[in-house]
């Protein structure tokens, strides 16, 4: 069994995938086996500041191996990598699609923060 999470803007593996990951609507965890998964909600989806943080630690709880994302920030970064999740940005379209692509190998990690800490407070 391998634990995934998708940011997505509804509930549901036919929503569309969020470019945001510290204020995405919800993050969708996924088991790659069964397809199984959980829509939660985003608990930082208006707060201040630090989101990106806030949602990596919320995210590194739940014990997933992937995050699938449009972008994430040099601080969600880190803290994603320090709890050792595979962290795949660039992510478009509809959720479960991006599953699709992701258990095929179509997907690559990155090494570094996609866009900086200011991407998506305005």
């Amino acid at each position: 069994m391998m634990k995934i999470c998708i940011t997505a803007q509804g509930d549901n593996l036919d929503s569309v995938v969020d470019p945001r990951f510290g204020r995405c609507q919800y993050f969708i965890i996924l088991d790659t086996d069964s397809l199984e998964f959980e829509a939660i909600e985003n608990p930082n989806v208006s707060g201040m500041g630090g989101v990106g943080i806030q949602s990596a630690q919320f995210i590194s709880e739940k014990k997933i191996k992937a995050v699938l994302t449009g972008n994430v920030g040099p601080n969600a970064f880190q803290t994603l990598k320090a709890a050792n999740i595979e962290v795949i940005v660039g992510v478009l379209g509809i959720v479960k699609e991006a599953v699709e692509k992701y258990k095929n190998g179509e997907l690559k990690s990155i090494d570094n923060p996609s866009v900086d800490s200011k991407f998506g407070t305005n």
